[in-house]
């Protein structure tokens, strides 16, 4: 099964716009929190309480940052038009699979297994 022209310009649309939102979510996770070496009371707290956010954050970021890989290699494949294939069997991925995830790189079968 070939991806028309129309469905492949919607589902690029479809990446780029998750592709933008990974960035600007993990972009608004920050970064690691500046500890100072000599701190005291309510200095201490907050810099604690910084420390545990980002340290809850690191899975999150890290799901986030391994979806968007899966988003830029997509849309790489668009590129060189090897997008759509099953990474497992080399199959069609199937176009309801793709509509709702388009960074999919596993068929039903291969996903199911």
């Amino acid at each position: 099964m070939a991806l028309d022209k129309k469905t492949l310009d919607e589902l690029k649309e479809k990446l780029l716009k998750t592709e933008k939102d990974l960035e600007a979510e993990l972009k608004g996770l920050g970064e690691v929190p500046d500890m100072g070496s000599d701190v005291e009371g309510e200095v201490a707290e907050e810099e604690a309480d910084e420390a545990e956010e980002y340290s809850g954050n690191l899975g999150v970021k890290d799901a986030l940052k391994a979806r968007l890989q899966n988003v830029k290699s997509a849309l790489r494949e668009m590129a060189d038009d090897s997008y759509g294939k099953c990474k497992t069997c080399g199959m069609d991925i199937e176009l309801e699979v793709l509509n709702v995830d388009p960074e999919s790189r596993l068929c039903k079968m291969c996903k199911a297994k």
